[in-house]
């Protein structure tokens, strides 16, 4: 998932993303109450055009609303201070939250100078509130008086988190450090938009376009097809292109036998944002750091990773780096086992080359159905897009009874989206949730979860949320559906994890709902979803075959099971790797940008990166940590919330799978609660005590 709003404008905590009019403009829909089902976004009357007036109109309105609180004459309270700014903004956080997500799916060039323009006028804005003296005087007569009278644990929570993102966003700096903190701000924001549009044009520039059968060689028939819709798309008829899209590339690594066209192919990917060209992304990144530890360094922290850890589960860069360093060489270890064994593979094909990245996959695919007689390609024919997605949305049906009824009455914003309302088992409207799975050059890369509108409770009424998934899956062709790969499965079902975060959040405060979670907490109810994906039990009942209709067969289901510890050895690296070249970065301690690539190159070198294998995300491209800051220093999250969902599945195990009793628990305890306490009481509350490390070292086969 990615996070689009960072802390510092989630700290807004602006209500609610849609509601009653608040003003009008000729011919501009976001100054309207939107008359729609459920009040989603009336897509086909919004154009690009309308985002920047709206957003400076509720900037404008914003300020007016934060100035009456600030300025508000009788003593500061929870309701007249906390409540009320938590309230305040829901003009702004309506068109702005929006225009984040169609700039993410629906972009162009003309999106990218609307979002070019409207950063530095947000950024500023959110400065203008978390600096602003009168209010936060308000904010700390508040904090010191919070035992009397007492709170409840939900307003508690919200004050101290409102305290915090404050004390964060430099409200308690002096003048001089106010305004360098606002010009670092307003420059970091810019730079990682930048970055991010500088991968999406780098990823939609590149096709590999070949005119030769033969260089066809070793591809499936299905990636073919695709080939050739692709070329033909871009003008090469006859052809077949092949892009740095995941449903292209990985494929293409995965089976071509032209190992000269696999290595070009890579090397495209992994040099993104590395050409020295007007895209690249080395002054970017390193200026980004620099920058982060300036901010850091004003907030009175030694590091950015001091900074953002210090509100995570982890709490310290030491914690999170000992956890690393735990798995790092048991995974390496394995890691170099399955090198030794690809590269026997060449020199039994009568080869004589070194294993080189480019040759992985290509390798690991072979091994892969020799030795477990299992091939993507085998079970794409299973795994029809729309089979999967009920298969998703029947496991929650069975864990909480919850339904998903799709709706032709609702809004879209392309003709790939499908909308779908989700209800209690009684019929109670839980939200909406659209579906977005195909690339398309408009599309950032990736899979991820955002909301169109957070749940809330307003004036005792839940206010449902609007939660979209975006994926970039295998598109259908002219002669099938789209058949996702077994990743592509786990992907759908771990986005699908975060949406349920967002629909069954069950909060008053939008700061404190769904997925407005510490980062190394809000991947544990996605990736606890992957363990249903690929249950023996779960997936004859919706991996069919996309002709004959017959389930998945049980030998087909037993060697998903026997091939789960495969290639773990690289997966674990490639991606520890990447959690530990972020945790480089982000402990710098001088605001002094390193020399990229040279920085990665010794990053990597100190923890002795074997050749064979480079980070899931090189430093030009890692959108995680410079598109945003959400994931800057938190990388590390994936595999720290994967701790917490191997333990805590195993309590499903325990007691069956779809326990009643275990999954109510998990839905009161983590679904329900969004950041309304901390997470490890949420998740002890859950599962009565701390998670355990085994269960996580034993799935990956690092034991």
């Amino acid at each position: 998932m990615n996070r689009y709003r960072s802390w510092i404008l989630t700290a807004l905590g602006i209500a609610t993303l849609l509601g009653s009019a608040v003003g009008s403009a000729d011919d501009n829909p976001l100054f309207t109450e939107w008359k729609t089902p459920f009040g989603v976004p009336p897509f086909e009357s919004i154009r690009t055009e309308h985002y920047l007036p709206a957003i400076q109109e509720g900037i404008a309105r914003h300020e007016k609303e934060v100035q009456a609180i600030a300025s508000n004459p009788e003593p500061p309270t929870f309701a007249n201070t906390i409540e009320a700014l938590e309230r305040s903004g829901a003009f702004l956080n309506r068109a702005d939250m929006l225009f984040d997500v169609m700039n993410a799916s629906m972009t162009d060039d003309a999106m990218q100078a609307v979002a070019n323009e409207k950063s530095p006028l947000v950024t500023a804005h959110v400065d203008d509130i978390l600096l602003n003296e009168q209010l936060f005087a308000r904010i700390r007569t508040v904090w010191e008086s919070r035992e009397k009278p007492a709170l409840q644990p939900e307003q508690a929570r919200l004050l101290e988190r409102t305290w915090k993102d404050f004390v964060r966003g430099g409200a308690a700096l002096d003048a001089e450090k106010k305004q360098r903190l606002r010009k670092v701000n307003e420059e970091l924001a810019l730079l990682e938009l930048q970055f991010g549009n500088n991968i999406l044009a780098e990823t939609n520039s590149f096709a590999l376009v070949l005119d030769k059968r033969e260089d066809l060689d070793g591809l499936p028939p299905m990636v073919i097809e695709a080939a050739a819709e692709a070329a033909t798309a871009r003008g090469h008829a006859g052809k077949w292109a092949f892009t740095l899209h995941r449903p292209s590339i990985g494929p293409f690594l995965d089976y071509s036998s032209r190992r000269d066209l696999r290595e070009k192919m890579f090397r495209a990917y992994i040099e993104r944002g590395n050409n020295d060209d007007a895209r690249d992304n080395k002054a970017i990144a390193s200026r980004i750091a620099a920058l982060r530890v300036e901010r850091a360094n004003l907030l009175g922290f030694p590091s950015h990773a001091a900074f953002a850890l210090d509100d995570a589960m982890a709490k310290t860069p030491e914690r999170v780096t000992e956890f690393l360093q735990r798995l790092w060489t048991p995974a390496l270890d394995v890691a170099k086992r399955e090198a030794a064994e690809y590269q026997a593979m060449i020199r039994a094909g009568g080869n004589d080359f070194a294993l080189q990245p480019w040759d992985w996959s290509y390798y690991a695919t072979q091994v892969r159905k020799t030795k477990y007689a299992l091939d993507d390609e085998e079970l794409r024919p299973y795994f029809k897009l729309e089979n999967v997605i009920d298969g998703a949305f029947g496991v929650a049906t069975q864990l909480w009874g919850i339904r998903f009824v799709e709706r032709q009455d609702v809004p879209k914003y392309h003709p790939d989206v499908r909308v779908f309302e989700v209800t209690e088992k009684d019929g109670a409207h839980l939200g909406i949730f659209y579906v977005d799975y195909f690339p398309r050059e408009s599309k950032r890369g990736g899979a991820w979860m955002t909301n169109l509108r957070e749940q809330s409770i307003v004036d005792g009424k839940r206010v449902a949320p609007v939660i979209a998934n975006n994926g970039n899956f295998t598109k259908p062709t002219a002669g099938q559906p789209s058949l996702l790969s077994l990743e592509e499965v786990s992907t759908l079902f771990h986005e699908f994890g975060h949406a349920l975060h967002g629909l069954l959040s069950d909060c008053t405060y939008e700061r404190l709902a769904g997925t407005n979670v510490a980062t190394d907490f809000v991947e544990l109810p996605s990736q606890i979803m992957e363990n249903w994906a690929t249950d023996p039990g779960v997936l004859p009942t919706y991996a069919k075959h996309f002709q004959t209709g017959a389930p998945i067969p049980g030998d087909l289901i037993e060697r998903i099971g026997k091939a789960q510890l495969f290639n773990q050895g690289f997966a674990t690296v490639e991606y520890l790797a990447a959690s530990i070249l972020d945790m480089d970065y982000h402990t710098l301690a001088e605001p002094q940008g390193p020399r990229i690539p040279a920085f990665e190159s010794q990053s990597m070198a100190a923890i002795q990166l074997i050749p064979e294998i480079v980070p899931r995300y090189r430093s030009t491209y890692f959108n995680h940590i410079f598109s945003g800051s959400g994931y800057a220093a938190g990388y590390y999250s994936y595999i720290w919330a994967e701790l917490l969902d191997a333990d805590a599945f195993e309590a499903f195990k325990e007691k069956g799978i779809f326990d009643p009793k275990t999954a109510q628990a998990f839905r009161e305890n983590i679904l329900e609660r969004g950041g309304t306490a901390e997470p490890m009481d949420l998740y002890t509350k859950f599962r009565g005590a701390e998670p355990k490390v085994e269960p996580l070292l034993r799935r990956r086969g690092l034991l």
